[in-house]
């Protein structure tokens, strides 16, 4: 599957765009990665022998402007000795180094020009790849999370937790029930020896706790009335 046809395109792409349309985004931004790294791999390729031929045109450029320089000390020469058809022949050759000169150098300029766009684009093509490698750990962490939630909502929703916690309730009734019948047996009943005992018990207890703290109070205050 081509996400892209040509550096341009990768330059010029929406990654939002592309991602908004996908089905699946975290395959299509995988292979987005890849197509930008093998364009990279390309272009980078491309530069270097780019690189190459233009060092090569150089070396050419310099053999034609050093050959033209002999062709003129060759013209000087034949003029001091009188030979003007020899100094024309040499500046006739010099001429034609010239022109061949003139083509190669704007070949270079050509190249560099090319080269600059060409680098200015390996620019702008990094940018996108770190940009779509960030994207890519971005959606698959969100795909990770939206699974486990995912798989979260289908154990909570499943029909088996739903049927447990029915029968927690069965439970919970029973023991209401029994709990009932229990306090059901306490109603309507007379209090029994042992308890009325108990009571009484109690109540002298708090009786006799009582009087003392008043005792006690009672002291205070004829305490304090005779200083």
């Amino acid at each position: 599957m081509s996400i892209f046809s040509r550096l341009t395109d990768i330059v010029n792409s929406n990654i939002n765009a592309i991602l908004d349309r996908a089905e699946d985004p975290e395959k299509i931004i995988r292979l987005i990665i890849q197509e930008m790294e093998d364009t990279l791999v390309e272009v980078r390729s491309s530069a270097v022998r780019t690189i190459a031929e233009k060092k090569e045109l150089e070396r050419r450029l310099g053999q034609l402007r050093r050959e033209q320089e002999d062709w003129a000390r060759k013209a000087e020469l034949a003029v001091t000795k009188g030979r003007e058809d020899l100094a024309k022949g040499a500046l006739l050759a010099k001429a034609r180094l010239g022109e061949a000169a003139a083509a190669l150098a704007a070949q270079l300029a050509q190249i560099d020009a090319g080269l600059a766009k060409q680098n200015e684009d390996i620019a702008k093509l990094q940018a996108k790849l770190a940009d779509a490698k960030a994207r890519e750990q971005a959606i698959t962490a969100r795909h990770k999370t939206a699974a486990s939630r995912l798989k979260l909502r289908a154990k909570l929703y499943d029909e088996r937790v739903t049927d447990a916690l029915a029968r927690f309730d069965q439970v919970e009734r029973a023991l209401d029930e029994i709990e009932g019948k229990v306090e059901a047996y306490d109603l309507g009943r007379k209090p029994g020896l042992a308890e009325e005992l108990g009571a009484l018990q109690a109540e002298a207890g708090v009786e006799e706790e009582l009087a003392a703290l008043k005792a006690r109070l009672g002291n205070r205050a004829r305490s304090g009335t005779a200083e």
